[in-house]
């Protein structure tokens, strides 16, 4: 386990100081897709397609290298496709990677196994329109949590995963709006059965994954789910643990995020070749 950006410590432990999380309702973070204040940008290099008829868009830059299949966060309840329009696409231009970010489904709504499934439908979809290519996967959160959820679907697919602050382990939610979302994605379902490896990946067989980076913050709840994935994962893992750093700490203007997000552009543009 490698420590980050404790030169930084001052800085953001000031913010976590200052934040206050706030409980919008779902309809308001679904507006602004990932609870923000107002709707993100919508750039027209993002091309909306269908991938096995889920909705995805794609961010081609002139030069592909490779292609990373995008899985957004925001607790399988919100986030879409085009909240990170302006994120995704430098990263496509910095990596030379084709960015594929996919409009799954959303609880409650829609409960497990929608979301699982229409990643899987989605990184099929990737793998016969983009198959030459080399193929990566990743997102945030509950996104992190679904790359690792379709990479166990797909074995061999992806030569490598980006898995940033995500939950692992859904039976025993350390808080209460954690317990909250997890009834969110699987209504009505005991611990017991949120423990199944489809659902919860930690208890997962993991032979035959990728090679894998895996980032969370030192004050995120969700820490233990990276440190116990990153100890049980089967290929070679980095397990980056921010310092300071709250869940969901890149969407927030700090030197930790633009840090975060330089490494994390720099590990897909040098994986899988």
């Amino acid at each position: 386990m490698k420590i980050t950006d404790e030169d930084c410590l001052a800085e953001t432990l000031e913010f976590n100081r200052k934040f206050k999380q706030v409980d919008r309702p779902l309809e308001v973070l679904r507006r602004n897709r990932l609870g923000g204040d107002t709707p993100p940008v919508r750039l027209p290099q993002g091309q909306d397609r269908s991938a096995n008829g889920v909705p995805v868009r794609v961010f081609t830059p002139d030069h592909v290298e490779g292609v990373y299949l995008h899985i957004h966060g925001g607790g399988w309840s919100f986030g879409s496709a085009d909240g990170q329009d302006e994120r995704l696409w430098k990263l496509a231009v910095d990596t030379r990677l084709a960015v594929v970010s996919v409009e799954y489904r959303l609880a409650p709504e829609h409960p497990f196994p929608a979301a699982p499934d229409d990643c899987e439908a989605a990184a099929r979809w990737v793998a016969a329109e983009f198959g030459t290519h080399r193929l990566l996967i990743g997102g945030e959160s509950a996104g992190a949590h679904l790359s690792v959820l379709t990479l166990l679907r797909l074995p061999g697919v992806f030569k490598a995963a980006n898995l940033v602050f995500g939950a692992y382990d859904l039976s025993k939610p350390n808080t209460d709006r954690l317990r909250r979302t997890y009834e969110l994605f699987t209504p009505g379902m005991t611990a017991e059965r949120r423990r199944a490896p489809e659902i919860s990946p930690v208890f997962a067989d993991l032979t035959g994954v990728p090679p894998a980076r895996i980032v969370v913050g030192a004050e995120d709840p969700l820490l233990d789910d990276s440190v116990r994935l990153a100890r049980r994962w089967e290929a070679p893992v980095e397990l980056s643990v921010v310092a300071g750093a709250l869940h969901g700490f890149t969407l927030y203007p700090l030197t930790i995020t633009e840090r975060e997000l330089r490494r994390e552009r720099e590990f897909l543009a040098g994986s899988g070749l």
